[in-house]
């Protein structure tokens, strides 16, 4: 369940535990034992939280880093950290806001407070569906304690709502890919929408074949669940300050098909749903948010399998915008639905389009397990997306598509091969995708094979799904237009 956020001037009486903001490099706030978190070796490092008995109680004490380092993203990790440590406690407060806007100049309150808010509820995080003995957490409502402003009451607010969409996300990628079959997961899609009143299209098999997507189908062939297709629609009230389209590749798990992976290679991949899990995300938060653009979502969702009639290497598969592919390699198949996906997201003719995916290992051997590729066929709107990233704290770092490289995915009997060469897997894998995306209409592909699962902890992650791009994706739409 989420949690209770509220505001007041100071910590009530009521509260179990109160935490307090502890800069690594500045002198500690008096109301904290200094010989007992000496004792313990706690020196105030940011994502670290130590419980100890005050004179005025059970106390907190939150790291919050070297004061030079510290931005807004900092309470994200601390509200984390604290929530995490919180656990056992019913009703809590923490000052962390109020410390950190009395010690840093220029802070902004705003922004700080929606980034506290995500990370409370992102600590509080657990997915225990499947465990019989699971330990509930206690933690049900936290006071900031500090400003009470209408400003920081919305902030709170809407770092809640991106966090549920954020949970959301973590949620389905965590769900086993033999439970989370296309079929259901385009239900649950048509339930949150309801709820947060998105506009929801669900295409089954045989609209799937009426609409030529081809990509989709393909790669379906070999599963015995009927692939599905969601269009969701944001719309604000009032005028929309322009379109974004959003993609998300949805494999509810990839064997490989017949180009089948390794036991090892198969075990996480019920998260090659991130990309679509993501957008489905960041649009049930939009409202929460605020957003005044208008957003719709194109998702493709399939398994990877390898049944009697899979694809086989060397077919050829024609594309929704009618251009056709050599499949070589039946395991890189998420561009072959992405490629349908964009191919009807440019029909929209949008004002930009993102797509999100777990599409290459090569991107991760690049980049590690944290950050996620950017490739763009526009400098401007790449700009636009890597800074929501950094004010998210989500870190993307850019990749080129140079254009001679599309050489390497040329083929005898199609317009492509769906494969480049052994080197530069993520630059080709791109490059595909452009083949898919409109004249002259700026893109943005993120390849989120790395940060779209974890399997370590730290204070805003568990190990599984991470929910990754899904706070980037509203912040974007937030400042579009």
């Amino acid at each position: 369940m989420p949690l209770t956020i509220t505001t007041a001037r100071s910590a009530p009486a009521t509260a179990e535990l109160v935490g307090i903001g502890v800069f690594s490099d500045r002198d500690r706030p008096k109301s904290l034992p200094d010989t007992v978190l000496d004792s313990r070796g706690f020196e105030g490092t940011l994502g670290k939280t130590m419980i100890v008995e005050s004179k005025k109680g059970l106390v907190a004490a939150v790291g919050l880093g070297a004061a030079d380092d510290f931005t807004a993203n900092s309470l994200r990790t601390a509200g984390a950290s604290f929530s995490r440590a919180a656990r056992r406690h019913k009703n809590v407060a923490t000052s962390v806001l109020a410390d950190a806007v009395k010690e840093i100049d220029g802070l902004d309150q705003t922004a700080a407070a929606q980034a506290l808010a995500e990370g409370l509820e992102l600590g509080h995080y657990e997915f225990t569906t499947y465990k019989s003995k699971a330990k509930k957490q206690k933690l049900a409502k936290v006071v900031v304690a500090g400003s009470t402003s209408a400003g920081v009451k919305r902030s709170l607010a809407v770092g809640a709502g991106i966090a549920e969409g954020q949970m959301l996300a973590r949620t389905f990628v965590n769900e086993p890919g033999g439970t989370l079959t296309p079929p259901i997961f385009a239900r649950r899609v048509q339930t949150m929408a309801r709820d947060k009143g998105l506009t929801c299209k669900v295409m089954d098999l045989a609209a799937i074949k009426k609409a030529k997507l081809g990509g989709l189908l393909g790669v379906n062939r070999g599963s015995t669940n009927h692939p599905r297709f969601v269009e969701l629609t944001y719309s604000p009230k009032g005028k929309a300050k322009g379109t974004l389209a959003f993609v998300g590749k949805g494999i509810t798990f990839d064997a490989g098909g017949l180009s089948i992976k390794t036991g090892n290679g198969m075990m996480t991949m019920k998260c090659d749903m991130g990309g679509a899990a993501a957008v489905v995300g960041a649009m049930s938060a939009l409202k929460a948010a605020g957003v005044q653009s208008r957003v719709r979502a194109y998702i493709p969702m399939t398994d990877n399998m390898l049944g009697g009639d899979a694809t086989r290497p060397g077919d050829v598969l024609k594309i929704r915008n009618g251009k056709t592919i050599e499949v070589l390699n039946t395991d890189a198949e998420g561009r072959l639905v992405l490629a349908d996906a964009l191919s009807l997201a440019s029909e929209k003719k949008p004002d930009a389009i993102v797509d999100l995916a777990t599409l290459t290992g090569a991107c991760v051997v690049a980049l590690g397990p944290k950050i996620a590729g950017l490739m763009s066929n526009d400098d401007d709107f790449a700009q636009d997306v890597a800074d929501a990233a950094d004010r998210a704290g989500e870190r993307v770092w850019r990749l080129p598509l140079p254009d001679d490289y599309k050489s390497m995915f040329d083929s005898p009997v199609a317009d492509m091969k769906n494969i480049g060469g052994s080197y530069g897997g993520a630059l080709t894998a791109g490059l595909i995708l452009s083949e898919f995306v409109g004249e002259g209409i700026p893109w943005v592909h993120l390849d989120i094979a790395g940060p779209a699962w974890t399997d370590s902890e730290d204070a805003v992650t568990r190990k599984g799904g991470t929910g990754f791009g899904v706070r980037t994706l509203v912040d974007l739409a937030d400042n579009w237009g």
